[in-house]
């Protein structure tokens, strides 16, 4: 188990450090005015060269990348230019992060329970008249843009339910309807895998051969359908979890949560390009870190798999 941990930790790092390094490059391709902030219209050619000298922007890349990582390596991500001008992007960073995270956990916990609970209903009833009723629940999330649904929820459901429809950190009914929101998706994906992994279970021979020995459904739900099922879907828990917490983009914006995915969408639009970078390292980190304890917990939960040769298994 620690060699093949070893190995996939050995695996993400490198993919880290090449998403990292190409996500950093592609940054130096955007319009340098996001480096000059408001003052960009008011200083001379001779000032803008000083400026992107100082930065270290004139380097050649590979200059330019070793610095980075220098400066990353002392938890330095750079400096805002735009958004808080001259403030460290940690700085900025920091007081946001509770709120991603907190809604994040709310949301996966939501989602997990909800989601597995509809799953496990809908493939024990397959083809009656629940399984079909979640089943379009599922569609329709898939198929209805995302904005659309979520600007539904926040427009009717404020009213129907009178909660407020924007984020107030002082009013926990504020909360409701944005972790309500950021896990109407989750809900779906997970009681769509869950169906289907356990439909897949029920058809298998061994279940057969559990019913012909006269063990009751529900004995066979619990004891053999429901365990084997989740095996498949710990590979995606971590990821989800780890996105999820992350912060929904649209949806911290929609409800104007002070978090990072709102954070991220205003940078852009302010071409705050240090800022941009960071968060994007952030999210890309994140992700990673997701699948490499995807592939771990797999492991865990699934003693058939053979550490040796699990190189192949994604």
């Amino acid at each position: 188990m620690l060699k093949y941990a070893l190995k996939r930790l050995s695996q993400s790092i490198v993919t880290l450090f090449l998403v990292v390094t190409l996500v950093f490059l592609l940054m130096r391709l955007l319009p340098v005015e996001g480096y000059f902030g408001a003052r960009s219209d008011k200083l001379t050619e001779a000032q803008r060269v000083a400026i992107l000298d100082k930065m270290g922007l004139l380097d050649p890349w590979y200059v330019q990348v070793g610095s980075f990582y220098k400066n990353l390596a002392k938890g330095d991500l750079g400096t805002s230019t735009i958004y808080r001008m001259d403030v460290p992007v940690t700085e900025v960073i920091a007081p946001r992060i509770p709120y991603s995270v907190y809604f994040g956990l709310v949301a996966t916990a939501v989602s997990l329970l909800l989601g597995l609970a509809m799953g496990v209903h809908m493939a024990r009833f397959k083809g009656r008249f629940w399984d079909k009723t979640w089943t379009g629940y599922v569609v329709f999330i898939n198929a209805v843009p995302l904005a659309v649904y979520l600007l539904f929820v926040q427009l009717y459901a404020s009213d129907l339910l009178r909660l407020p429809i924007l984020f107030d950190k002082h009013d926990p009914k504020s909360w409701i309807l944005p972790a309500a929101s950021m896990s109407l998706g989750g809900i779906a994906g997970y009681a769509m895998w869950m169906r289907r992994y356990m439909v897949d279970e029920l058809n298998k021979d061994y279940i057969k051969l559990a019913r012909a020995k006269g063990m009751s459904s529900s004995a066979i739900m619990l004891k053999h359908v429901m365990r084997n099922a989740y095996v498949p879907m710990a590979q995606y828990l971590p990821a989800a979890i780890l996105a999820t917490i992350s912060g929904s983009i649209y949806i911290e914006s929609l409800y104007s949560i002070p978090g990072m995915g709102g954070l991220l969408v205003d940078v852009i639009q302010r071409q705050d390009n240090p800022m941009v970078q960071a968060l994007v390292l952030i999210f890309s980190s994140v992700g990673i870190v997701g699948l490499f304890l995807g592939d771990v917990l797999m492991a865990m939960v699934d003693p058939r798999i053979k550490y040796e040769k699990c190189e192949g298994a994604r």
